[in-house]
């Protein structure tokens, strides 16, 4: 397991549990902790610089969402990438995000196109770089921007508290070459098409967006066999 380092200790002005929860989810998404890796309490605990319960609860969040298998008295596990849970979180953030993007091309709001274009500009500068982390974090940060601008981040919460599963098959998609390139083409497609007050093309470009990763599947799965599940 990898070790945490200094960069990643806690906050100690807030609730320790949240944030180790939040640090290994990144770091299962990211597949820092790829499918199969154990997770020892008693390791994360001496890593942490906490006592078991935080752990504990943070494991049973993950748990929640399915991102870690736990075996009572024996181990916990980072569980193997769900293809049926993957295209489930799919259908739902399509149908809402279709829904989002149409409000928002009709709305109109100039500040919102400034601020998804600076995101994009981020974007750009890590796939030049190839620093697919960052990148994944400006593709979220561009998702959330068109929730949080259509008044529904509760709805962003949902979305992300099922979407560990496509996450993880997106950031295997993700260093084919071309593809980081691909998906900001598409998020400047978004962007034009609720600019220029054109609804149904900007939900024609959110369709062909959300679809890149599924689209290869058979691909992802020849690659990595081990880590999916059916």
């Amino acid at each position: 397991m990898p070790n945490m380092t200094s960069s990643q200790r806690l906050d100690r002005d807030r609730q320790a549990a949240p944030q180790v929860f939040e640090r290994l989810r990144e770091m299962i998404v990211s597949l820092v902790l790829p499918p199969g890796e154990t997770l020892s309490r008693t390791k994360l605990a001496k890593e942490f610089g906490l006592s078991s319960t935080p752990i504990r609860d943070a494991l049973m969040r993950l748990n929640e969402e399915d991102l870690v298998d736990v075996f009572p008295q024996h181990a916990t596990v980072v569980s193997k990438i769900d293809v049926e849970a993957a295209q489930q979180a799919h259908f739902l953030r399509q149908s809402l995000e279709l829904e989002i993007v149409r409000a928002l091309a009709l709305a109109h709001e100039p500040a919102l196109i400034e601020e998804l274009n600076r995101t994009i500009a981020l974007q750009q500068h890590f796939a030049a770089t190839g620093d697919f982390a960052a990148f994944m974090a400006s593709d979220n940060d561009f998702h959330w921007q068109l929730y949080a601008a259509a008044a529904k981040r509760e709805l962003w919460n949902l979305v992300r508290s099922r979407s560990g599963h496509i996450d993880r098959l997106r950031r295997l998609h993700l260093p084919t070459p071309g593809k980081a390139q691909d998906i900001v083409l598409h998020h400047q497609m978004i962007v034009q098409a609720i600019e220029t007050k054109q609804p149904e093309e900007a939900q024609r470009s959110l369709r062909k967006h959300l679809s890149g990763t599924l689209g290869y599947l058979a691909e992802i799965r020849a690659n990595h066999p081990a880590y999916l599940r059916d």
